[in-house]
């Protein structure tokens, strides 16, 4: 059984029951391993994990592939989260880029916005630009910001651009016009002419990728995606021909920052949009999941093998955003993208993220990462630098007998001492100790971020933890913010992969317009609507879907009269009806309100995004029940050894075989249930039991 998302008014949910005549399997790019998760047509899981094969990516996955014994011939389906896109903006190892842009907007990149990230920091520098300046060239145009024509379109200006860009041999071009998102006619013309003068390079105009307002972000926007584009067609068709000569048939789906997936040829054109293709598979799951077992408050944490990420559900509803930054820190503005992404904290803390002394003498872990060569010293991979997993390892919560490599606890303990020991003049074990409670804080601020911070109580969610290191970490931290439940999925080490397996393909359609709600017409509205839904069913035709597969939501940016930024909005179905005005509003106010604790009911309100979301419905692979615990939970016993908790020291504790766990099961901490992949460590005060679908659920009572 499995719930697929139906939307009608606001995000509601209907479960259909599939028989999955084949295979689906989901391979995951992470920072040390490249997960895979397959379901068989009986609809049991498989599950494998292999090292991460930077810059060669696609190796991982074949070799993932290979290891699991996958039938390549019996996929029905193929999904894929990749790290590439944000490696190659990230490591600056993009193509050649070029700007094309209305006459008087050449340093848009430069002039940025004026605001700081920190008011304080007075050598602050703005961010280099993608493309240099003698690379963005003018064109004559000019569209108001509400669509007219003021000055035609100068061809001969393009054809002195691209002579002029030729020349420097540019590999990709970005198209950005002022006010383009109110009319694309220059812009397709643009390229049209770009492609019909040079059919080789690669260009995108903005409006591909986004038709919402705001000059520099759309600009940023374009041009990061064009960067991009020849990395993203290399890799996808590298992988594309290996999977096809492995004898895989099509049907082949990545996914996207939106927490929805497109096909293989469709991300080639708009790669930006798979920038955060991996981590925000798992909150989708995490949300999948939450409503299978009647958890719609979710908070998602994943730790990885680079990184720790979280992300809010609140009522089962995933927060896409479209203010989204890379390199964006306290002291660094980033570049925006302006593309739908799921709304989550990052942070440079997993399983791999190096222990380190800073100038101060004080103890840092992350954000740099062994990765997955030469990986934590555990791995024998002629890494010297302690990591998270090292310290885990020391401190009892893993086991040496767990890795598929011989492990040398000598060599741990050697390089916890060598690099943090000596300093503070302490052993391995108080070593390991340390650099967990860095760990487990820099994630505990983390989690602070998409909760407290943002008017949400801990208390009223629920956690899913998940990737190797989250159910290490995550019983620990939902301590300490009196988050009273904790669930461990099946899988949880390669949960980001299963997350794939559960979405459907989705589009998002944002169109500016700014109006006053009070005033507005609705057949004005409910037209920019119909020309949104006809686009959707247009795109999700061509991706091979039928038109009773398309699924809709509805969401209105609006904000009060004199405001700068937004709220988004639930807003009902399409047509809109003069008595949904007041319904509208009622929704506006209450928004309003839970963000920023006030709301004025006397205020005119403007709407300035229409935001269509666009699903088409794939079928679901089955979720399988366990059988129930027929005797007592000491059958599932390995050994008793000491390990450290946070705030209780150390202690002589039970470790359990989760795979002999079943339905029922029960135990109070402090506990460890250890799988091939990763440990689940329930602390004193917590209990543990095993539902139907043998996920652990870890409980205690809050304050």
């Amino acid at each position: 059984r499995m719930e697929r998302i139906a939307v009608v008014d606001f995000v509601h949910l209907t479960i259909t029951y599939e028989e999955e005549p084949n295979m689906k399997v989901a391979t995951d790019i992470g920072g040390t391993f490249t997960d895979l998760v397959a379901i068989n047509e009986n609809g049991s899981l498989i599950l494998e994990k292999a090292h991460t094969t930077p810059p060669n990516f696609d190796q991982g996955v074949m070799d993932v592939l290979k290891k699991s014994g996958v039938d390549m011939k019996s996929i029905e389906a193929f999904f894929h989260g990749t790290t590439t896109i944000i490696n190659a903006l990230t490591e600056r190892k993009g193509a050649k880029t070029a700007l094309i842009t209305t006459k008087g907007f050449r340093d848009i990149l430069e002039l940025a916005r004026g605001n700081r990230p920190d008011l304080f920091n007075m050598v602050f520098e703005k961010p280099t630009p993608f493309v240099p300046r003698y690379l963005r060239r003018e064109v004559t145009e000019r569209i108001s910001y509400k669509g007219e024509i003021l000055t035609p379109l100068s061809e001969e200006d393009i054809r002195t651009a691209v002579e002029y860009l030729k020349k420097e041999q540019v590999e990709a071009i970005a198209v950005c016009y002022i006010n383009s998102y109110a009319n694309e006619e220059h812009e397709r013309k643009t390229v049209e002419k770009i492609k019909e003068l040079w059919p080789e390079v690669y260009v995108c105009p903005s409006v591909d990728i986004t038709r919402e307002w705001r000059e520099y972000e759309r600009t940023s926007t374009a041009v990061l995606n064009a960067y991009v584009m020849p990395v993203a067609s290399s890799y996808l068709n590298r992988l594309g021909q290996r999977l096809t000569d492995a004898g895989m048939p099509e049907n082949r789906y990545i996914m996207q920052s939106n927490g929805g997936t497109t096909t293989f040829e469709q991300a080639k054109l708009t790669p930006v949009n798979i920038v955060e293709s991996g981590p925000v598979a798992g909150v989708f799951g995490a949300s999948i999941l939450g409503k299978i077992i009647g958890e719609p408050n979710i908070i998602a944490f994943d730790v990885g093998g680079t990184t720790a990420k979280c992300s809010l559900i609140d009522q089962g509803a995933v927060k896409v955003t479209t203010s989204y930054y890379i390199e964006k820190d306290e002291r660094h503005a980033g570049y925006p993208i302006m593309a739908p992404v799921v709304d989550i904290v990052e942070i440079g803390n997993g399983g791999g993220s190096i222990a380190w002394i800073d100038e101060g003498g004080s103890l840092k872990v992350g954000p740099k990462s062994a990765g997955a060569l030469p990986g934590p010293v555990a791995y024998g991979k002629n890494g010297t630098e302690p990591t998270t997993t090292d310290a885990n390892l020391i401190a009892g919560r893993l086991s040496a007998k767990n890795f598929d490599m011989e492990v040398s606890l000598d060599n741990v303990k050697n390089a916890l001492v060598e690099k943090v020991g000596k300093h503070f003049n302490i052993s391995a074990e108080e070593s390991a100790e340390s650099i967990i409670r860095v760990a487990d804080s820099n994630m505990n601020n983390a989690l602070k971020l998409i909760s407290v911070r943002r008017g949400y109580d801990p208390r009223d969610f629920a956690m899913v933890a998940f990737g190797g290191g989250g159910p290490m970490h995550g019983p620990t931290l939902a301590k300490e913010l009196n988050i009273r439940k904790v669930i461990i999925p099946v899988a949880a080490s390669v949960f980001s992969a299963w997350g794939m397996l559960m979405s459907d393909i989705r589009h998002d359609f944002i169109q500016t317009k700014i109006l006053s709600f009070q005033n507005a017409s609705m057949d004005e509205l409910n037209a920019m609507w119909k020309s949104q839904i006809d686009e959707a069913h247009k795109i999700l035709a061509s991706e091979g879907l039928k038109e009773d597969q398309a699924v809709f939501t509805f969401i209105a940016d609006m904000r009060y009269a004199g405001q700068e930024h937004t709220v988004q909005v639930q807003a009902p179905a399409y047509p809109w009806k003069e008595e949904d005005r007041a319904e509208i509003m009622n929704r506006f106010h209450k928004t309003h309100e839970h963000f920023y604790t006030f709301s004025l009911p006397d205020t005119p309100a403007e709407i300035v995004n229409l935001h269509l979301v666009a699903y088409g419905q794939l079928n679901k692979p089955a979720l399988q029940k366990i059988a129930p615990q027929k005797d007592d939970i000491s059958s599932a016993l390995k050994e008793t050894r000491p390990v450290f908790f946070n705030g209780d020291g150390w202690l002589d504790t039970p470790i359990y075989d989760r795979s002999k766990l079943g339905f029922g099961a029960k135990a109070q901490g402090p506990l460890v249930v250890e799988e091939p992949t990763t440990a689940t460590v329930v602390c004193p005060g917590q209990s543990l039991s095993v539902d139907e679908y043998g996920n652990l659920i870890v409980e205690m009572e809050v304050e």
